[in-house]
Parts: structure tokens; sequence; C-alpha cells
């Protein structure tokens, strides 16, 4: 069964080594340049323009000076909502691995009892849920190879940090019991 990975920062070598600078070095520009007032595009757009940093690093270097100063969350989103993921790919076909979300019996087995209502389905691709009436699901399905499907959970407005990480916990071992009853 698999265990749920926990999710750090980079270290300040992996920073230094992609972005030339380590994270209190970067916290300091970012507080020079008044980045505690900026939006997070304007951050991410100030890393690249006047440090030129790439895309995936401006958004890590933006994100994690955020969750320092105190203006991010965990699981929050730059729009201030806040959402927990958790994904697994199945020895399954992908038919097979949809079914087991649209099908209320097969789905019962794995997740018994879910307050779960589908709003929006795309057959092998996607579908739309609410949630215990107020938060939302967006579950999306990809094929990996023959005999192979990757399905990704993202459970939407959540309340809190707090709630993400018990929505994460949950989720993750929903996917290892759909695992179970596939596989």
């Amino acid at each position: 069964m698999k265990k749920p990975r926990e999710t750090k920062r980079s270290s300040d070598e992996s920073v230094m080594a992609s972005t030339g600078r380590v994270w209190a070095e970067w916290f300091k520009i970012l507080d020079k340049a008044g980045a505690k007032k900026m939006a997070h595009q304007d951050i991410s757009a100030f890393l690249r323009d006047k440090h030129g940093v790439g895309p995936w690093w401006g958004q890590m270097v933006a994100v994690a000076y955020e969750r320092e100063r105190g203006l991010r969350q965990k699981f929050q989103k730059c729009d201030g909502e806040f959402s927990a993921s958790s994904s697994r790919t199945l020895a399954v076909p992908l038919a097979k691995a949809y079914a087991a979300w649209t099908d209320e019996k097969l789905r019962e087995r794995w997740l018994p009892h879910a307050p779960m209502e589908i709003t929006t389905a795309t057959p092998g691709k996607s579908l739309r849920a609410k949630w215990n009436g107020g938060t939302r699901l967006s579950v999306n399905f990809y094929g990996r190879g023959p005999g192979k499907a990757q399905v990704a959970v993202d459970h939407m407005k959540l309340a809190s940090s707090r709630e993400c990480a018990k929505m994460k916990t949950f989720w993750f071992a929903a996917l290892n019991r759909l695992e179970s009853l596939l596989t």
C-alpha cells in the first residue's frame, strides 16, 4: 500500500542550483521590492522580468515567499481558496478507472456512503461533482499506456488548510481502496 508524500520546500542547494540564490537571499530581494504588498502574479512577473527566473522556479519562489511571510497558508491558492489534490496511476484500462467513479454500485465498494453528486461527466476524461453539499470535486482521467490509467482528484472550495490536510489524507486512502478493488 502506498503512503502519502509530505510536501516540503526545496532545499537551499536545489534553489541555488536552479536560480543562483538560496531562499534567504530571495526573501530579502522580494522584501526590498515590496513583495508583501504585491499580488502573486506580480511577484512571479518581478522574478521573471528582473531576475530571469523561469516560470516553474518563479512560482516556487513566489509561493515559498508568500508562505514564509504569512501571506499564504499551506494548500491555499493565489485566489485565496483552499484545495487538496491526490492522484494515482492504476494498472487498469482507462474505461475501468472511469467506471469506478460513475457506476454508483461500484463506487460504493471503494467510496462507501460518499456524499457525492456528479454534476457533469465527459466519458473517459473527467467528471465534476458536488461533495457534501458545498465543496467541489474535479476528477480527471488520463491514459498512461496500455492497461494503465491515472486518476487525479482535485477537491476545491475547502474551508481551511486544516481541512485540506484532512481531505488529502482521505483521498489518499480512498485511492488506495480503489487500487485494491480494481487491481
